[in-house]
């Protein structure tokens, strides 16, 4: 008697899971730690200021003291607009799908998340502040192209690292970005005791070191890591602690924060309370003229990156 397999069936049903499976980061700590705020305008701007240094300001009896008032500083940025585009065909929206009920939306909760990741990508990097024009997007100053106080650069072969400029020397937006050095250093712990020395002499409470996947494993070495010791428990597996999270620096301590999406031969020291995400328009999904049988949508987002005081933050560049 001949046996019949299932290799030779053509009425078996596919076993295809009921859930959609996806690893990609979404992830965004720059933006989650930063503030949030609306503006108005794609060209937006704020005032920076500090006081005066501390000194002897003793007067003689009956006197006046000298006038010495120095105006505050007008900052800008530009907001970006960023966007992402779905098109489904109404047959595959009719359809009966796996692991979601609606192609189109499953397809706009993606582009969404993908829009997340690019936002912090352009708020972490070196790009300068641009203008735009009809044939040119308009760009947001990330966070690299803003530090220019606090720095601890490399020395270079032939090129040195170098702070950014601005497009008014004092003032305005980063027209200029900081110069990378063409050879890279190991990050040490003095490198970032010297950064982070600066950031509060200058005013700044950093309370974050956000750094790249490989610096993330060299900061975990550094002697201001309290040391964890768990005791292993002898009725179940031992928990093995191989990662820093906090780092105990001479002012306070600081949150190491992994990013996927910044440079990995940046490190930033931050303090979040001066750093602000500025909204000219938040998250909109646009539906776009119909063209045969398709559903067309767009999402978009306008933002831009309001660094309020640079003095606050730091960074430690040209890392190997």
């Amino acid at each position: 008697m001949a046996t019949y397999f299932t290799y030779s069936s053509e009425g078996i049903n596919e076993d295809l899971a009921q859930v959609i499976y996806s690893i990609s980061p979404e992830e965004t700590p720059l933006m989650s730690n930063a503030g949030r705020k609306s503006v108005s305008n794609t060209l937006f701007e704020w005032q920076e200021d500090q006081l005066s240094a501390a000194g002897d300001s003793a007067i003689i009896e009956g006197g006046s003291a000298t006038s010495t008032q120095v105006a505050p500083k007008r900052m800008q940025n530009y907001a970006q607009l960023n966007a992402k585009r779905v098109t489904i065909s109404g047959t595959l929206e009719a359809v009966d799908l796996a692991g979601r009920n609606s192609e189109l939306q499953y397809e706009l909760a993606k582009k969404a998340s993908e829009l997340k990741r690019d936002m912090e990508f352009a708020l972490t990097q070196n790009q300068i502040a641009v203008a735009g024009d009809a044939s040119t997007a308009r760009k947001t100053a990330g966070l690299e192209s803003w530090l220019r106080t606090n720095t601890n650069r490399g020395t270079g072969t032939t090129t040195d690292g170098a702070d950014p400029e601005l497009s008014a020397t004092t003032s305005g937006f980063p027209d200029t970005a900081p110069v990378d050095s063409d050879t890279t250093r190991a990050f040490t712990e003095v490198m970032l005791k010297d950064v982070v020395q600066s950031v509060w002499t200058e005013g700044g409470d950093p309370s974050i070191l956000m750094v790249g996947a490989a610096q993330k494993q060299v900061v975990s070495g550094f002697a201001g890591i309290a040391e964890q010791r768990y005791m292993a428990p002898s009725e179940g597996p031992t928990t093995i602690i191989g990662a820093a999270d906090i780092y105990q620096s001479d002012f306070g301590a600081m949150s190491i924060v992994p990013n996927r999406f910044q440079r990995n031969r940046s490190a930033f020291v931050v303090d979040p309370e001066y750093v602000e995400v500025g909204y000219l328009r938040d998250f909109e999904i646009q539906e776009l003229a119909k063209t045969g049988d398709a559903e067309d949508r767009q999402i978009v987002v306008e933002f831009g990156l309001q660094v309020s005081n640079e003095k606050a933050h730091g960074i430690i560049a040209d890392l190997s």
